[in-house]
């Protein structure tokens, strides 16, 4: 009996698994080291993971020490020429939108999206004109396409290949996966409001609305164009998007604001935050030529393990730009925070943060003054409320049924037992923009009210008109 239950128990050990094949769509950036730490633990659940590389990148580099399989694709583009371009885009976000009036503004705005979108459609006729890529997708057999939508066109991919498909990413959630957003308590996305407004702020929310909503109509006009002419079927970038199974959305209760979602809808902040592992006793990262006033206790890098460095013991305050990643990192391991936003996400990340208590918050880089940093590090240090918020948020962080890495491939795993998971999708993906806000509804309403009231007046009329018509003769003939 023994050597049975021994035997059975080794057959549970090293018994077939159910594993599947993962196509990834390419991303950059901190978007990449994020999804990348979702493909390491597939990887360690027995998944085949194929990555789809450009062979022009700034972040995504072909490695043999990877354990997953690239698959490469063409990209007429020059490195050199992103690198200038994102250049151009930091210093502009950061030093000249101070010294332009608005008009200007709008123009450069303009002008950056313009290239963006160009960058974003030759990455998809690398793929999607490429015949030899297509076809060694479509022979992949792939049991689900996982996309930080950062870059457009994973939705066809996943359609043209008949699967599921999985979003991981923060930001196009309000815009085209129709989660509900009441203005009234829902901040818009870079309004670095919080979710208690007065009537002024809920004014200034609903105008940061307004524009969403037109980019969503006339802003993704190229990429509609895209997909119809594609596809060959009158369609859009957003009705392409909403068909995705699962959203894995990078952020967590830790640092939203209590708001609606859908079913379809999974909080995972925080998945690439790990304990901390034992530090050199000085760090400063420093990437220029070594000062000579330099001490011999201090040692520079030009890259630190920063997850590591907030989780040593002597750690007192985080100096941050307020990089989602970055700030997770700090909730993670409690450290209470001292802001210096740049550019994007980063000014509203900071004022969830500073709405919760968990950071003190520089306006403006431009205008922050040495003595400025100095006040900001002195409160975040010893104003012991800030240490306190930080490990609230850390304790909610901490407390859940799961791990964010753990949920999220779950919920990765769960797409590919299901083939989809389309019970989740509610119905208001399937409604156009007047059914989903219940225009034609109001509209057949007051239709009909307006016909009852004027039935109604018409009546009155006549019975007024007749009554004093009998009352006219009755008095004649007195």
């Amino acid at each position: 009996m023994r050597l049975v239950v021994c035997f059975l128990s080794l057959l549970t050990v090293f018994g077939p698994a159910k594993c599947g094949n993962v196509l990834v769509w390419f991303t950059e950036g901190s978007h990449w080291i994020n999804l990348k730490i979702v493909l390491e633990a597939l990887i360690d659940r027995g998944h085949n993971i194929t990555v789809l590389i450009p062979d022009t990148s700034l972040y995504m580099k072909a490695k043999e020490s990877d354990r997953f399989s690239y698959q490469p694709f063409n990209v007429s583009m020059d490195e050199e020429d992103m690198r200038n371009f994102i250049d151009e885009f930091v210093y502009f976000s950061v030093y000249e939108t101070d010294e332009l009036n608005f008009l200007q503004i709008l123009m450069k705005v303009y002008k950056f999206a313009n290239i963006i979108q160009d960058m974003n459609l030759l990455h998809c006729d690398g793929i999607l004109k490429s015949s030899e890529v297509m076809d060694i997708l479509r022979n992949g057999k792939f049991d689900v396409v996982l996309s930080d939508p950062l870059y457009p066109c994973s939705d066809i991919v996943a359609a043209e290949l008949n699967g599921p498909l999985v979003y991981t990413f923060r930001a196009v959630e309000r815009l085209c996966g129709q989660i509900p957003a009441p203005p009234s308590f829902v901040p818009a996305s870079m309004s670095k409001l919080t979710d208690k407004m007065d009537f002024k702020e809920r004014i200034i929310n609903m105008l940061f609305y307004l524009p969403l909503n037109v980019f969503s109509t006339f802003g993704l006009k190229r990429f509609d164009n895209y997909y119809t002419e594609y596809l060959e079927r009158p369609t859009s970038y957003c009705e392409m998007m909403i068909k995705a199974d699962i959203w894995l959305i990078r952020t967590y209760w830790d640092f939203e604001f209590p708001e609606p979602f859908l079913p379809n809808f999974k909080y995972v902040g925080g998945l690439h935050c790990t304990p901390a592992k034992p530090l050199p006793e000085v760090l400063w990262r420093y990437g220029g030529e070594k000062p000579d006033i330099l001490g011999e206790n201090t040692r520079i890098y030009k890259w630190i393990p920063q997850n590591d460095l907030l989780g040593h013991p002597k750690t007192r305050a985080f100096i941050t730009h307020g990089g989602t990643n970055s700030i997770y990192e700090a909730i993670y391991h409690a450290i209470p925070m001292v802001g210096i936003p740049l550019f994007g996400d980063q000014p509203d990340n900071l004022a969830h943060m500073k709405a919760k208590g968990a950071a003190v918050v520089m306006d403006n880089i431009k205008t922050t003054q040495p003595q400025d940093l100095v006040d900001g590090l002195n409160a975040v240090i010893n104003d012991p409320s800030y240490k306190q918020n930080a490990m609230h948020l850390s304790r909610i962080h901490h407390d859940r049924p799961m791990k964010p890495l753990d949920e999220a491939v779950f919920w990765i795993e769960f797409v590919m037992r299901n083939k989809g998971a389309k019970h989740l999708r509610v119905e208001a993906h399937n409604l156009t923009w007047y059914q989903y806000h219940c225009l034609d509804v109001f509209a057949f309403l007051i239709t009909v009210l307006t016909v009852v009231l004027y039935v109604f007046f018409k009546m009155c009329k006549f019975f007024i008109m007749r009554c004093c018509f009998r009352s006219k003769r009755k008095s004649k003939k007195e």
